[in-house]
């Protein structure tokens, strides 16, 4: 029994010496990168290599059940990932020597790897992995060497292990301090020095050329209901970013290239002189459900893209313009849905009244009317390049999306909620409705099964937002199943048939299930 007891306490603590190994490796990893390659840290690497090699049905369930929580998600999954891989590392080494450094290396290796494919890699951007791994195969042979003479003379002596067992644990918990301070330090660093928070605090944009005309009730004072203006905060983020790139408007460059007759270079400040107009605009991304959140509207300050393209003259026979953003990511966008004098396709540096969030894409980002955002909305924006769609692919394209998704006629119940009783009496169901570039004609609401009744619709800001909608109800004790449906205005109605996200967007009529309480 003492041998079985001796042997676990043995693995337990050659695990101990592999997990605080393995906050070397990445504390060292930390440092190095914050010296030399600030985009290169290991563990944002292997994240951004797993964003883009995860198949389709994983993305959208990782956005179905963590929302914007999803890279979130990922990070918190993959530093288990390493706590479990380096406790095993440390088990291996006590048992075979150099096996546990094997693993270390090969990790050392993956992260190499994952650093050097990521856009804008450089030579540097090997070195923090390399590093690490090196600092957490010495403190692994070092803690493990420590962790075995304290249980030889364990052995020998039959005593708790005396000045070894002390050294042991000194240096596994010296280690350990050690990389939570210089690992945070350095990331905390990383995060300080790359941070454009005060950049984008200081900067000052010049007043609108136009702004947009709100008419009077075009926001429905409803409780529960969506606000015609969703709140930057509120406002849904689903992007490739692992961590969200810094880019100052001082060091922003659009290059405009391609199928052109003359290419174009802009400077931030070039891009101001063209003249900023204030345009009213719902986004939606593919990945929204039906009935669900990942649609929004804001007010977006910036130069209609068409003016940017005339300067380069896309010659005649290019259909597509592949945008880029600066961590890599890259949208196909028609070319006619950014030249079309009756769309304001624009690149945005403002959103609801100040410079672009950087979740947003801070300093620029694209903004098109009509189109799903994988396939035009790019964000951290700095290439341009004109081309067609025989020859170029976007980033999802291969993943299983189509390469041109227009934004599907869609509705929405906000209020009542499903989850939420409602008292019974008059009440009120509402919503949001869109289809971008077209407008909205008509909501009908159906309750329990019964006739079609029309409900009330607020005042359009533009064909680009949505509306808001509303249906006075006399509500009664018990369940009730409710359905909504549009008709845009070109008398289009909204496909009832549900289809899946991929390869281009959702279909279907969205139906709840609402509770009505008992009187008194």
């Amino acid at each position: 029994m003492g041998e079985s007891t001796g042997k676990a306490g043995a693995r337990i603590w050659a695990a101990v010496a592999g997990v605080v190994s393995g906050m070397v490796f990445v504390a060292a990893a930390e440092i190095t990168a914050f010296l030399v390659a600030r985009d290169a840290s290991p563990l944002l690497a292997a994240g951004s290599f797993v964003i883009d090699i995860v198949p389709q049905w994983a993305k959208e369930l990782a956005i179905e059940l963590f929302g914007a929580n999803d890279k979130l998600f990922l990070l918190v999954t993959l530093g288990v990932g390493v706590l479990v891989v380096a406790a095993g590392a440390g088990i291996l080494e006590r048992r075979y020597r150099w096996a546990g450094v094997a693993v270390f290396a090969a990790a050392g290796a993956a992260g190499t790897l994952a650093a050097l494919t990521r856009t804008g890699a450089t030579p540097l951007s090997a070195l923090p992995s390399l590093i690490g791994a090196i600092a957490g195969c010495v403190f692994l042979r070092m803690s493990i060497a420590a962790l075995r003479r304290w249980r030889a003379f364990r052995a020998a002596d039959g005593a708790g292990g005396g000045p070894d067992r002390r050294r042991f644990l000194a240096l596994t918990a010296v280690g350990a301090v050690a990389a939570i301070v210089a690992g945070t330090g350095a990331r905390l660093g990383t995060a300080a020095t790359t941070s454009i928070a005060a950049v984008r605090k200081a900067l000052r944009l010049p007043e609108p050329l136009s702004r947009v005309t709100v008419p009077e009730g075009a926001e429905l004072d409803i409780p529960g209901l969506s606000p015609l203006f969703t709140p930057n905060a509120d406002f849904y983020r689903v992007d490739t970013a692992l961590t969200v790139p810094s880019l100052a408007p001082a060091d922003w460059r659009l290059m405009v290239d391609g199928m052109v007759g003359e290419k174009v270079e802009l400077s931030f400040d070039e891009l101001l002189r063209m003249g900023l107009r204030e345009y009213a605009v719902t986004l939606t991304c593919v990945s929204n459900q039906v009935g669900g959140d990942l649609v929004g509207t804001a007010r977006w300050l910036g130069v209609p893209v068409r003016e940017i393209l005339s300067r380069a003259l896309p010659a005649k026979g290019a259909d597509m313009v592949l945008s880029r953003s600066i961590d890599g990511f890259t949208a196909s966008t028609p070319l006619d849905a950014l030249t079309d004098p009756h769309r304001d396709a624009i690149l945005a540096v403002a959103m609801n009244g100040e410079p672009l969030p950087p979740e947003h894409g801070f300093p620029v980002r694209m903004v098109v009317p009509g189109l799903y955002g994988y396939v035009s909305a790019t964000k951290w924006l700095t290439r341009m390049t004109v081309t067609t769609f025989e020859k170029d692919q976007a980033y999802w394209t291969p993943r299983g999306y189509s390469a041109q998704a227009p934004i599907k006629l869609s509705s929405r119940i906000d209020t009542p909620r499903i989850d939420k009783e409602i008292p019974p009496g008059a009440a009120r169901i509402a919503g949001v409705a869109w289809a971008q570039t077209v407008g909205i004609q008509r909501v009908e609401v159906q309750i329990d099964g019964g006739a079609w009744q029309t409900a009330t619709l607020s005042a359009p800001v533009s064909d680009d937002t949505w509306v808001q909608w509303f249906l006075d109800w006399n509500a009664t004790s018990g369940s009730h199943s409710l359905v909504v449906r549009a008709t845009d205005r070109h008398g289009r109605m909204q496909e009832q048939q549900r289809t899946p996200i991929a390869p281009n967007g959702s279909t279907g009529w969205q139906s709840t299930v609402v509770r009505v309480g008992t009187a008194g």
